[in-house]
């Protein structure tokens, strides 16, 4: 039975909402978690979790358990069929955990489903807010047309069409024209590193590599209109025409695939008094580079850790500090999955001036440092105080 008050209502139970809910309960924050469907997904999505976000997901005690299962990546390459024109080390990061973290996104949200549920929480499903009132101490929110429940804060990690972020009447800027992608996890006989992440760009659009745990690679690319079940004909013309020439990968079965729109789209703030918004309720943008997921649980630590202070008797400034520190960061993470998209889009009169420029990023060990800690998230961690 759902109770008639919480401290803080979490909606929706993706990574970024898990997250919220398990440094909240950490801190011993009474937080109720919501989502609308009755079981949580079993698809990969998201299959990369960067330094950064390992060094964050490190302070809720959720890393170690999520890196058991995934596959060590220890360099990212920018490539033109065959020709490398960038590798980025992730093996020289400075950080615990020097490489990218191939792993399904279904399996970073059970490790935190785990987490919270050894701290006695579980996520309440099929639950759907129906309607959020602001009152004087907080918020009324209303669940299935029927229930009510009372909250100090309620936190809107319910994605790109987000009912808590309408509900507060928070605008939703940006593109409207949507980015086609198709997805899938697939076996491949291929000569490709198994431990690389890898991002081809071609004239017909990015491919992205990235191997996954027991052989399975996950395969993401911009197409003009992605089919709903991706089949093994469809898959094998896409690496034919975008990946390695002289020895071509053979899909020989796949396991899973879909497709989605991705539109480049920003919260005008991440605040509205008792509301505060997460993840893809704040922020959408390309998958390349693979920043989405990771954002949205550096988000959730953040405000789950400012929201914690609060009750604790700290000053209500901490969530406004908290949406001026991450939303800058959403707008260069925006920016930043931008221009790998258009690295691949270049028209191909402008191909070899790309591609010079990125065998030169490549041979200066500076520029490579920076773009692994661009890519890694590193670049966003707040100076160590001396």
């Amino acid at each position: 039975m759902l109770r008639t008050s919480t401290d803080v209502l979490v909606v929706g139970a993706g990574p970024t909402g898990l997250a919220t809910a398990l440094t909240l309960a950490r801190r011993g924050v009474e937080v109720t978690v919501l989502d609308q469907l009755a079981e949580p997904p079993t698809t990969s999505r998201a299959a990369v979790v960067h330094a950064y976000t390992l060094e964050v997901l490190d302070g809720i005690g959720a890393a170690a358990p999520l890196v058991a299962q995934g596959v060590r990546s220890p360099r990212f390459t920018v490539r033109d069929r065959d020709r490398v024109l960038l590798s980025v080390p992730f093996h020289e990061l400075p950080s615990r955990f020097p490489y990218a973290l191939l792993v399904s996104q279904s399996v970073t949200e059970e490790v935190l489903t785990e987490r919270l549920a050894d701290l006695g929480v579980q996520v309440r499903r099929p639950c759907r807010l129906t309607g959020l009132d602001v009152t004087a101490d907080g918020v009324l929110a209303q669940v299935d047309g029927e229930a009510l429940l009372r909250a100090r804060y309620v936190v809107g990690a319910d994605g790109l069409h987000s009912t808590v972020r309408q509900a507060a009447g928070i605008a939703f800027n940006g593109l409207s024209d949507a980015e086609s992608f198709v997805l899938a996890d697939v076996r491949v006989d291929s000569a490709l590193p198994d431990e690389e992440v890898a991002l081809f760009l071609a004239r017909s659009g990015p491919l992205v590599w990235a191997p996954l745990p027991d052989g399975v690679v996950r395969l993401v690319a911009a197409v003009a209109v992605a089919p709903p079940a991706p089949d093994v004909a469809y898959l094998q013309t896409l690496l034919d025409e975008r990946g390695p020439a002289r020895r071509p990968g053979r899909v020989t079965e796949v396991l899973w695939g879909s497709r989605f729109r991705v539109h480049h789209r920003l919260a005008d703030t991440f605040r509205a008094g008792p509301v505060l918004l997460a993840g893809d309720a704040g922020h959408v943008h390309s998958p390349a580079g693979g920043q989405g997921m990771n954002l949205g649980i550096c988000d959730a630590v953040a405000l789950g850790t400012a929201v914690a202070d609060v009750l604790d008797g700290g000053p209500e400034s901490l969530l406004d500090d908290y949406t001026a520190r991450q939303r800058p960061m959403a707008e260069d993470v925006l920016s930043f999955a931008a221009g790998l998209t258009r690295l691949a889009a270049v028209s191909p009169a402008g191909r070899p001036a790309r591609d010079v420029l990125l065998r030169l990023l490549g041979a200066l060990p500076p520029a490579r440092r920076k773009v692994a800690l661009r890519l890694s998230g590193l670049s966003h961690r707040e100076p160590t105080p001396r």
